[in-house]
C-alpha cells in the first residue's frame, strides 16, 4: 500500500485546493478577504501561471486617515471593502469573485460585510450579498454601549480601545457616515 502525503497547506488548514481550483477555472480576479482579531485585510488577486498577482490591497489600519478608529468589527469591514473598491476603480478591474478561504460562510459575518462594502463601492462582485444596514452602520455596537454605560467598570473594559482612539462609541452612526463620505471622495 502506497501512502499519499497530504499537501502542507491543506494539513495546516490554510488552503482548500478544491475551492481554489474552482475559482481559478472561472478566470476572474478574486477579492480575497481575511480577518484576524486585530484587523481586516482585503486584496484583489489575479491568477497568473507563474503565481498570483496582487492588483490592489488594503488593511483596516488604513482607515485611521478617514477618521475611523476601530480595526476589526462589522462597520470596519464594510469601510475596508469600500476603500478597496475605490482603489480598484483606478485599475479598471472587471468582474470579481469572493475568496473567503477556509472561513465557513455565515450570515452577518465580518467577511460578508467587507464584500458588501466592496460591492457598494462599485466593484463588480459576482456573488449576491444581502446585509442588515443597521448592523453595517454599527447600531448594534452603539446600542450595546448605551445599555451597559451605567456599569462603568464593564463599559471601560469593553470599550477601552475605542477610548484610547478617542472614538465615541455611542455616536458610531454619524462617525461611520463621515468616514464613508471621506472614502467615497478619495476616489
Amino acid at each position: 500500500m502506497k501512502y499519499k502525503m497530504i499537501k502542507k497547506r491543506r494539513r495546516h488548514a490554510v488552503t482548500d485546493y478544491k475551492k481554489r481550483i474552482a475559482m481559478l477555472m472561472g478566470g476572474m480576479a478574486r477579492v480575497v478577504i481575511r480577518k484576524s482579531n486585530r484587523n481586516v485585510t482585503m486584496q484583489i488577486v489575479a491568477f497568473q501561471p507563474t503565481g498570483d498577482r496582487v492588483l490592489a490591497g488594503i488593511n483596516s489600519n488604513e482607515l485611521a486617515k478617514y477618521g475611523w478608529a476601530p480595526r476589526s468589527n462589522t462597520p470596519t469591514a464594510y469601510l475596508t471593502g469600500l476603500a478597496l473598491a475605490q482603489k480598484a476603480k483606478k485599475l479598471n478591474v472587471g468582474e470579481t469573485v469572493i475568496d473567503i478561504g477556509i472561513y465557513k460562510p455565515g450570515k452577518s459575518s465580518i467577511i460578508f460585510a467587507a464584500a458588501k462594502g466592496a460591492a457598494d463601492g462599485g466593484l463588480k462582485v459576482r456573488n449576491s450579498i444581502e446585509f442588515d444596514e443597521k448592523r453595517i452602520r454599527g447600531a448594534h455596537i452603539s446600542d450595546y454601549a448605551k445599555l451597559i454605560k451605567s456599569d462603568n467598570q464593564r463599559y471601560s473594559r469593553q470599550f477601552s480601545g475605542y477610548r484610547e482612539g478617542k472614538f465615541d462609541v455611542e455616536s458610531m452612526d454619524s462617525l461611520f457616515e463621515n468616514a464613508k463620505k471621506k472614502i467615497m471622495e478619495s476616489a
